[in-house]
Formats: structure tokens, C-alpha cells, sequence
């Protein structure tokens, strides 16, 4: 269960366990901040521990906000001196795993992937599907989407490398009975278990199969190729079509492996996508030149990091224990002690080991993909966190426990403003309901009454049209006096709420703006929310709960509250909240772009009375550009099929400014800025 949402009263003094000036040494070490139970909050490498750990109580204020919610929670740091900064970056992984501090970036799997694993640490070797932590003395390939996928693989390599994939019970079993399992009969197992090979040729047969795994994958084709063209020449017309078949078995097990490098290639590309909140890792191991497997990592970001933290984080915390370690990563970002890191990489591996960002080729072209897949995975991990009904009851009951709210926030409304130095200034409305997007619902709005750039007066004006829009339609329908009655005389008169329901007696159809929300998010701070509440309580509304969630720390403002309310970080309140944000931005977004790129493509014909988009179109082919046709007689406009000698008349005196004052404007851009004024939905 997620921690309850706390207010921001007051700031801890850190200055209380500042360490005494001097007693700090000028040397690599690594550091612990511990909170007043003595647990450990944050582990920390520095080159100077010295001038480290002094930017921490230098200038508090200027620390970012989740350094300061750390040095706020910890009540004592202390320090161990190493001799490296790569001892510093081993201690610190080191100390990360185990002591779990909460505001250190931890990865975690968003699944738990499978890997094809060859068990060379038995008398025996087995190759089995394996998930979870890995074991010392066994080959691991992969790791694969799908069990499915390892398992169509091994069928068909079995039957060239016919190693033994049974359960010890059954190995056991078949031994006792000296009969071979099914597999050995039909010649997909070497049959150990009965002494059909020794236990040195089993072995062999298993090291020919990791190889092949691993890329070696000529010489093996290439043997198979030779021993057929001798058995047919040596009429063994049977033997030489068993491995015409073993050679389509590897050939059909390779085309599952795509080819996109040379095939020395061997490298592992990481790419990340990463909001404010958390991060999306993607991994792409490639082996030979071809893509061997693919894994993900999803983790919450609980400290202030860059992109080049978080591959210095990863790195330590995936690597760190293993053995497959490639002789090439290639990553978005360098870590910030690249030396040291690659020094710790190697030593792991036992040979050099090169970090690079790459800029162009087939290789750039690739980690893009990787990218994509990340940003890919980041969306699907909030869209299922969003889309569980247990889980989003609970993200509206915290929400409504954080703010103090009478009921639970059924219906959600956020807006935001977009808009680019101040022009095209757009706002939008997006409305959640249960938790999930109601894209039926969501509004855009041109801002009118505010010139540049203002984004609290816009808010303001927002707000109002939205609610002024919702009192005309409950006025319209008789709904007003409806408002704040009895629920129980409500619930007596079933028939009487069935009436009142937000439908258009005319069309049939849901009334625009008839809904009132439980819960009014703007993007911003204090003044936005101020400007928001001001607006409401101008209408006489007085029942819709109004906040702001500020992008700094994610903390969420109310009127006229001094300090804000800061939800747990990894709450699925914190989360609901942020989605409903950032989709209010996007639709923003969305609607500033389409502003802006029609008026670049603005043309004076637009707003000629009488001209469609076909006869602007048949116009400028027929003159070629504007300028020829303000130049053109009525005769001469007339002369394009479509448009009479009254017409050309209009369309004349419009572009030369003949026609009379206030004279209507009918074209499309008009009545695509009327209705936006509207808000009517995109």
C-alpha cells in the first residue's frame, strides 16, 4: 500500500548534520545519507567527497526539488574512502544492492522475460526454457519475447544437435528402465540416459550447440553441406536427404534471427525513454550480426537524474553480476566517468569493453529502433497500470484522500494552455471519467480576449466559456434548481433524475458541456489555480474542487493554500494525476500545431466571399499565384471553368479592397474559428 499524501509545512534544516568544516576529505569515496531510524536513504559516488557532499549544503534552495525531499528525509550522511573511482563504482553498486535506498534509481523487469539456457554445469547438459536469476556453470541465450519462440528454435536445431532437454525425473526414470523417452526414438535426443553416447560425446554435441547459438553458425552448414555432397556421391541417397533436411532445420532456426549488422558484430544497444516520473530501458543484444534477443526494464526516477545517470545506473545494476558482457555497448548517452565504467565493464568481462554513442549508419539506425521499442514499452506500462479497475479505484480514492474531497473525483477535467511566444494561443479540455480517457468529452478553445502570452489570464478565460456554456445548458433544460438537491429526495423520484439526464431533446444526442466535473485540474501553480477558482466562484459555482499540479516535484496546489499536497511518488494517485496532465498537453499541443500551420498557409483568398477550397485551387493553377490574379479583369477571371462573370466580379473587387465595410467573411477559416470558439471538440 502506497504511503498517504503529505503537505509541505515546513523545510528540515539540513545544516543539523551538515559534517564540521575540514572533516570532509579531498579524495574518491563513496557516501550514505541515513534518515533518523539509521536506514539508508541514498548511496553516492564522488571523485572529491569533499566538494561533493559541500554542493549538497551549500545552496539548498537551489538544489533540485527531489534532492531537496532527500536531504529534507535524511538526518545524518557519513563517508568511506576508496583508493579509485573505479573502486567508488563498485562500492556504490555494492552498497545499492544491499541497502535498497529509496531515492536511488532501481530497475526493475516489466516482465519476466525467458532465456534459452544450456546447463553446462552438469555431468549431462540439459537445454531447457529459464526465467529468473541466473546460475553460475550455465549458458544463457537470449532473452526472448516468448517461450514459444525458444522452443520453436530448439525443435528444429535438434535435430542436428540432439541434446538431451528432459527433467532430471525423467532422465532418471528412462535410466532405470534402459529405454530411451519418445525423443530418443525419433532421433531428437542422443539418448544419454541408455548410453547411446558417452558422456563426453553428449558433451560435445551441447558446446556445438551453444556455438551455434552464439553465431558460429558457418562452419557448422558448411560441414553439413560437404557430408551431404559425399553421401549422395556415395549413392547414400537417404543419409544425403537427412541432411538436405538438418541444413533447412539451421537455415529455418537463422531466418528467425534477423540480420542487421556485419556478422562480427557482437554489441548490446540500450535506449531509453523517460518522463518526469519514470523511465522505459529497451535492450537489443546482438550476436553475429544478428539480433539474438530483447529485454525491457521499467523504473521510477525517486532522484533528479540526466539520461547519462541513468546508462552509469543501468549499467552497474545489469552488468553488474554478469558474464555476458559484450565487447561493444552502445548507448544514447555516456556515462558521466566513462573511463571508470568501462574499466569495471571490463574487468567483469575479462577483455576491453567500448561505450559509444553512435551518430550515423546502420548502427545509429538501429539504437533508433531500440528507441522506439522504449518509448513503446513506457506507453504500454501506463497504459495497463491505467487501464485495472482495482488500480484505478484506488488512484481516485487516494486522489480524493489527498485533497479532502467529499466523494471520489468520478470525472476529472484538466486544461492547459499551449501556445508559441505568445501567438496561436490554443487551450484544451480533456476529461477523464472512472479513471479512463472520455475522448467524446475532450474540448479545444482559441484564446480571444488575451493578447500574448499570458497563460493565468487564459486559464481564466478557459474556465469561464467552459462554465458559463454548462449554466446555459442547465438553465436551458430547467437543471439549475436541480443542482445541490437532496439525494435521497433524488433517489424517491427516480423518474424525476431520469428527466434531468444531459440529452439534447432535439438531436438525441449527449448535450456539449452539460456534465459538471467532480474535479478541475489545470497545468500550473498557485496563480493558474488562483485564476481558475476566481473564475468559478464569478459564476456562482461553488461545488467543483479546483487544484493545479506544478511540474517541478509534481505537487499538487489549491486555492489559497500555502503549501502544497506532494502525493507519494509511486502512487497510482501520482499516476492518474500525471496522465491526465500530460494528455491534456498533448491535445494542447496538438491544436497549437494545427493553428500554426494554417496560418503559415494562410492565403488572402481565404477569406473571399463565395470561394471554396476547388475554386481557390482552380484559380491559382489557372494564374499561377495571387499577385497575377489581383492583376486579372473580371473578364479574365471569368475565364476559369467554373466561375461566372458575377463572381469574378466579387472576387475582383475583394482582392483589390472594394468591398464594403464589415462585409461578411463566409470561408472556411471563419467558420473553423467560430466553431474552435465554441470549443467544439477537434
Amino acid at each position: 500500500m502506497s504511503a498517504p499524501a503529505t503537505r509541505l509545512s515546513g523545510v528540515a534544516d539540513p545544516a543539523n548534520y551538515r559534517p564540521a568544516p575540514g572533516s570532509i576529505p579531498d579524495s574518491p569515496g563513496v557516501y550514505r545519507f541515513r534518515d533518523e531510524h539509521g536506514r539508508v536513504v541514498y548511496v553516492g559516488k564522488a571523485k572529491s567527497l569533499r566538494s561533493r557532499l559541500g554542493s549538497y549544503f551549500a545552496d539548498f534552495a537551489g538544489l533540485h526539488p527531489r534532492t531537496q525531499t532527500m536531504l529534507r528525509t535524511a538526518a545524518g550522511v557519513d563517508w568511506t574512502v576508496v583508493g579509485t573511482e573505479v573502486e567508488a563504482l563498485q562500492l556504490e553498486y555494492s552498497w545499492i544492492k544491499e541497502f535498497d535506498p529509496r531515492f536511488n534509481v532501481r530497475y526493475r523487469d516489466d516482465k519476466s522475460y525467458p532465456y534459452l539456457a544450456v546447463t553446462l554445469d552438469e555431468d549431462y547438459p540439459r537445454v531447457m526454457v529459464m526465467r529468473g536469476a541466473k546460475r553460475k556453470g550455465v549458458r544463457y541465450f537470449g532473452p526472448y519475447s516468448h517461450a514459444w519462440a525458444i522452443r520453436e528454435t530448439v525443435d528444429q536445431l535438434l535435430r542436428v544437435f540432439p541434446v538431451r532437454t528432459c527433467r532430471p525425473g525423467v532422465f532418471k526414470r528412462q535410466r532405470q528402465l534402459d529405454r530411451p523417452c519418445l525423443l530418443g526414438y525419433i532421433d531428437k535426443c542422443s539418448a544419454p540416459c541408455v548410453g547411446r553416447v558417452t558422456p563426453e560425446e553428449h558433451r560435445l554435441l551441447a558446446e556445438d550447440f551453444c556455438d551455434f547459438m552464439a553465431g558460429n553458425t558457418g562452419r557448422f552448414i558448411k560441414r553439413l553441406e560437404r557430408d551431404m555432397r559425399e553421401a549422395a556421391a556415395a549413392q547414400e541417397y537417404e543419409r544425403a536427404a537427412r541432411l538436405r533436411d538438418d541444413i533447412r532445420a539451421l537455415e529455418r532456426a537463422l531466418e528467425k534471427q534477423t540480420v542487421v549488422l556485419p556478422d562480427s558484430t557482437d554489441c548490446d544497444m540500450i535506449a531509453f525513454a523517460e518522463d518526469e516520473l519514470e523511465a522505459a530501458v529497451q535492450v537489443f543484444y546482438v550476436r553475429g550480426g544478428r539480433i539474438r534477443g530483447q529485454r525491457g526494464w521499467v523504473v521510477d526516477k525517486v532522484e533528479a537524474v540526466t539520461t547519462s545517470d541513468l546508462v552509469e545506473t543501468f549499467l552497474l545494476q545489469v552488468y553488474g553480476d554478469s558474464e555476458s558482457v559484450p565487447r561493444e555497448v552502445l548507448v544514447p548517452a555516456l556515462p558521466p566517468d566513462e573511463a571508470a565504467m568501462s574499466e569495471v565493464l571490463a574487468e567483469q568481462r575479462g577483455g576491453p569493453v567500448r561505450l559509444r554513442v553512435p551518430q550515423r549508419g546502420d548502427k545509429k539506425a538501429l539504437l533508433d529502433t531500440v528507441a522506439r521499442n522504449a518509448m513503446e514499452a513506457l506507453k504500454q506500462h501506463k497504459t495497463r497500470r491505467a487501464s485495472d479497475l482495482t488500480t484505478r479505484s484506488r488512484a481516485l480514492q487516494e486522489i480524493q484522500d489527498a485533497l479532502e474531497l467529499p466523494e471520489a473525483p468520478l470525472r476529472i477535467e484538466c486544461y492547459d494552455v499551449s501556445n508559441l511566444q505568445g501567438s496561436n494561443v490554443v487551450a484544451s479540455m480533456v476529461v477523464f471519467e472512472d479513471g479512463l480517457a472520455r475522448k467524446s468529452e475532450y474540448r479545444r478553445f482559441s484564446i480571444k480576449a488575451v493578447e500574448g502570452q499570458d497563460d493565468v489570464r487564459s486559464i481564466h478565460e478557459v474556465i469561464t466559456r467552459r462554465f458559463r456554456r454548462y449554466l446555459a445548458e442547465s438553465e436551458k433544460f430547467g437543471e439549475l434548481d436541480a443542482i445541490g438537491d437532496d439525494p435521497e429526495e433524488r433517489a424517491e423520484n427516480p423518474q424525476d433524475a431520469a428527466d434531468h439526464q444531459p440529452i439534447d431533446p432535439e438531436t438525441g444526442k449527449p448535450r456539449k458541456f452539460a456534465y459538471p466535473p467532480n474535479l478541475v485540474i489545470v497545468d500550473g501553480g498557485p496563480p493558474q489555480v488562483a485564476a481558475a477558482q476566481r473564475a468559478l466562484e464569478e459564476l456562482g459555482i461553488d461545488d467543483i474542487a479546483v487544484c493545479g499540479i506544478a511540474k517541478r516535484l509534481e505537487e499538487l496546489w489549491l486555492p489559497a493554500d500555502p503549501d502544497p499536497v506532494i502525493l507519494p511518488r509511486n502512487s497510482e494517485g501520482m499516476f492518474l494525476v500525471q496522465r491526465v496532465r500530460d494528455e491534456a498537453h498533448r491535445f494542447a499541443i496538438t491544436f497549437h500545431r494545427q493553428r500554426r500551420s494554417k496560418a503559415m498557409t494562410a492565403s488572402e483568398l481565404d477569406g473571399v466571399p463565395g470561394l471554396g477550397p476547388a475554386r481557390r485551387s482552380a484559380l491559382l493553377k489557372h494564374f499561377g499565384s495571387v499577385k497575377r490574379l489581383k492583376e486579372a479583369t473580371p473578364e479574365q477571371i471569368a475565364e476559369v471553368p467554373g466561375i461566372g462573370l458575377r463572381s469574378a466580379g466579387q472576387i475582383a473587387a475583394a482582392l483589390r479592397g472594394e468591398a464594403g465595410e464589415g462585409a461578411p467573411a463566409t470561408g472556411s477559416a471563419a467558420a473553423g474559428s467560430e466553431g474552435k470558439d465554441r470549443g467544439e471538440p477537434s
